[in-house]
């Protein structure tokens, strides 16, 4: 295969998230939590987040200023982040088992450093990991080309060497434009194929996706 490099999202790659849930416990109709969440997670001000320009707080309270009718429902999210991720155990497995066959394997996220400390504290994947760039880190966000070539430059990657699962489409062309190859992760289900993949070094999948 001519894969070397095997490159994670975090969030909804290999974890899973339970926001609706959180946001449930303080607004309890489920058409008034989706509408929050749309407001919250869609915001701009998400990835002030994630870009770290500035303290984690500060974004907080423009968020209470923009929303002053959620106010509640922000600190109450924002204040139960270890509530928040759903282990993924059986991809962390397959990821064991990744890179056990000779793999090198990288996290590529975007990410607040209170947010992933908080959702990654202790977790076994993190011992398979060669190692990282999270948006906070380095201030670029994906799908900006700067994190990827961050990534590339600092693990001495070649592009062609690397393999991509992101859940979001636009992340995956991104680094598709860069000389990656990549998959859109959809489920959890869709990882855990595609990890068996290559863990049973079928070189006929490299250009499949899981429903082609």
């Amino acid at each position: 295969m001519r894969y070397k490099n095997i490159i994670f999202d975090v969030g909804g790659v290999l974890l899973s998230y339970r926001w609706l849930e959180i946001i449930m416990e303080t607004i309890p109709v489920r058409e008034e939590a989706e509408h929050f969440a749309k407001l919250f997670y869609e915001d701009p001000l998400w990835l002030e987040f994630d870009i770290e320009l500035r303290p984690f707080d500060d974004v907080v309270e423009d968020y209470v200023r923009k929303y002053p009718e959620f106010e509640k429902n922000i600190r109450y999210v924002l204040g139960h982040l270890e509530r928040m991720p759903i282990r993924r155990e059986r991809v962390w497995e397959k990821v064991h088992e990744v890179k056990k066959k000779g793999f090198m394997l990288y996290i590529l996220s975007n990410y607040s450093s209170r947010m992933f400390n908080i959702h990654t504290k202790g977790l076994p994947f993190l011992e398979d990991i060669d190692g990282h760039i999270i948006s906070y880190e380095t201030h670029h966000l994906k799908p900006d080309k700067e994190i990827y070539e961050d990534l590339f430059l600092r693990y001495n990657l070649n592009p062609s060497e690397c393999l991509f699962f992101d859940d979001r489409q636009e992340n995956i062309d991104a680094g598709i434009k860069l000389g990656m190859d990549g998959r859109v992760i959809n489920s959890e289900e869709d990882l855990l194929v595609y990890l068996d993949r290559l863990i049973c070094e079928d070189s006929k999948w490299e250009m499949e996706t899981i429903n082609g």
